[in-house]
């Protein structure tokens, strides 16, 4: 009798090219246990980035992380309690572009898990209550519409209210343009609730900058932070790189608008790697706080 698993076996106790047993288990997709650098290009396994907060540690560069996972490598565990959850954005222009904004608010809604591109609450970091919040990129590009410019407004009055430190964690290309000059208010309304945390109480704000923080979001409270942290290599700034040099038709500085030449030219504190801004953050409360 031959030998199945030599050549000339039993053919029909062999499965066929591409064919699996119905009972094997699926093999997982290359993509689900890799991903490239897009700085580097280094090869790097998924489970390894959960343990560096999705730096990588061949370059150092900066990956996208999720709103949540942020979050939840800042506060004090089990301590986020969530607000304005129940905010939802409308259609006031019944905007049209390539599809009706009304579509672009589904599909986002569906993508994400979430009502707009905000999530915010209050928490502790080291024992000390605060308010914070983070913008959710992945939901249309973490632009600031009607919802998002009222969740950080009230974000602002309730660190009035009681008296505490007020966080915002941007990644945000700018003001919602499906929105209008709806969209354009809350560059003043926000920033008007921030100066009422500025005059009226001694709790300061802090703001982190991370990839990227453009446009009305840049132009209005992410840049008034009594204390402005950046995450490394971050793109910071009003219009993009391009659209300044066609409009002004010179070439740009290298490094123009990231974290590093903002640095440079006074424009934020400090630069603060992922994996260490809880501890920075800890740090600067405790001065702002309590700095007795």
């Amino acid at each position: 009798m031959s030998d199945p698993a030599q050549p000339g076996g039993r053919w029909f106790e062999k499965s066929p090219p591409g064919l699996r047993s119905r009972n094997a288990p699926e093999r997982p997709n290359v993509e689900q246990l890799w991903e490239r650098c897009p700085s580097c290009r280094a090869v790097l396994y998924k489970e390894d980035l959960a343990d560096t907060a999705r730096v990588c540690p061949k370059c150092g560069q900066h990956l996208k992380i999720t709103a949540w996972d942020r979050l939840e490598l800042l506060v004090d565990a089990g301590s986020f309690r969530r607000l304005d959850a129940g905010l939802t954005p409308l259609d006031p222009l019944e905007f049209v572009d390539s599809k009706p904004y009304s579509k672009r608010i589904a599909a986002s809604m569906a993508k994400t898990g979430e009502s707009d591109a905000w999530i915010g609450g209050t928490a502790m970091i080291d024992g000390l209550p605060v308010h914070i919040g983070t913008f959710n990129f992945a939901f249309m590009g973490g632009s600031m519409g009607s919802v998002v410019g009222e969740a950080i407004t009230r974000l602002f009055e309730r660190a009035v209210r009681t008296e505490q430190p007020a966080i915002v964690i941007s990644a945000s290309g700018g003001a919602r343009m499906q929105e209008g000059v709806l969209s354009l208010m809350q560059m003043a309304k926000t920033c008007a609730a921030l100066a009422r945390l500025r005059d009226e109480t001694r709790a300061p704000y802090i703001s982190v900058l991370t990839h990227p923080t453009t446009g009305g979001v840049a132009a209005s409270f992410a840049m008034l932070g009594d204390v402005i942290i950046a995450e490394p290599h971050a793109l910071i700034g009003f219009a993009g790189p391009r659209v300044i040099e066609q409009t002004i038709g010179e070439s740009l500085p290298d490094g123009f608008q990231t974290s590093e030449y903002l640095l440079e030219h006074g424009m934020v504190d400090m630069i603060c790697p992922r994996g260490e801004l809880r501890e920075r953050l800890v740090t600067t409360l405790r001065l702002l706080v309590d700095p007795a």
